[in-house]
């Protein structure tokens, strides 16, 4: 059994990484702002985690086997964790990130990545470029997982996660809702020309993965994403299978916006150090479909149904 700290995880992905931990016996902790009681069973600390004085006050002596932080966003909220759990007060760090630290459309210079991409393209304090929430985001990750590289140093694991998708309820983003909606309508998509493919991973399966990950070994940065990378136009076909409805398309050019998960740029992920590591992904077409039925349910969109 391991002692172990979430860091957030009251919502998504992270309550079923609450839970898994749970019944698998170890003795869990959540810490947040007080937003939202955890499950059953499983301990609670309430503090800002940006407030470093908050965070030793919260955590008063106790140390643990692994923290699982799901909500670091900042270098600034990175270098306050490093500063409290290093010198031994965690046995390893896992720090959920995101596959957009690889987006090209964020990084300065001309080196677009050869997708599928692998952990070792991306030197996280590589400058960032752009401007708006999505350039913002990207970089805040990037200077996140370089902090936590900084002194003192910690066992740290940068989890990079493909895009997560569930179904219904579990739709968190809305953006599977987006294709499930348009297409029962018979409205057309938004999609780049020859949109490139992009990864994607269940709500449950990152949440198992990050389960396995707090209680491994390794170190070092890791992709997350099943198996089966897929372009806009595969996923809008596997709604309209499922919806019997053809989808109608609107072609948009590079640069342009178009509909979530349309990129005019590559950088799907490579997932093979994960699975040489152990761990088992699913494929993307065994999930996806119960994911749109869920989504479609919850829409109220039915089969053959116009708009």
């Amino acid at each position: 059994m391991n002692e172990i700290l979430v860091i957030g995880g009251s919502r998504y992905f992270g309550r079923h990484l609450v839970t898994l931990l749970r019944d698998a016996g170890h003795e869990v902790t959540v810490l947040n702002r007080g937003s939202a009681a955890p499950p059953a069973g499983v301990g609670r600390l309430t503090a800002d985690r940006g407030d470093e004085r908050a965070l030793r006050a919260a955590l008063g002596a106790r140390t643990f086997d692994a923290v699982v932080d799901q909500v670091c966003y900042t270098p600034e909220q990175a270098a306050v964790a490093r500063r409290v759990f290093a010198g031994g007060r965690a046995g390893r760090y896992v720090m959920t990130s995101t596959m957009e630290v690889y987006d090209p459309a964020t990084l300065l210079g001309d080196r677009p990545p050869v997708a599928p991409v692998s952990e070792s393209y991306l030197d996280p304090a590589r400058p960032g470029r752009g401007s708006g929430p999505a350039a913002e985001y990207a970089e805040g990750k990037r200077r996140a997982e370089a902090e936590f590289l900084g002194e003192p140093a910690l066992p740290f694991v940068s989890v990079r996660s493909a895009h997560v998708l569930g179904g219904g309820p579990a739709d968190f983003t809305g953006r599977l809702a987006h294709y499930v909606e348009r297409i029962g309508a018979g409205l057309p998509v938004d999609v780049h020309e020859g949109a490139y493919a992009t990864s994607f991973v269940h709500h449950r399966e990152i949440a198992a993965f990050l389960a396995w990950a707090a209680t491994g070994t390794f170190t070092g940065p890791v992709n997350a994403a099943s198996h089966g990378a897929l372009s806009v136009i595969d996923l809008a076909e596997l709604v309209g299978d499922h919806l019997g409805r053809r989808p109608r398309y609107r072609r948009v050019p590079a640069g342009a916006e178009a509909s979530p998960f349309s990129f005019d740029r590559p950088y799907a992920l490579d997932n093979t150090r994960a699975t040489d590591l152990g761990f088992a992904f699913g494929h993307t077409r065994d999930w996806l479909p119960g994911a749109i039925e869920a989504t479609a349910r919850h829409a109220g969109v039915g089969r053959g149904e116009a708009g």
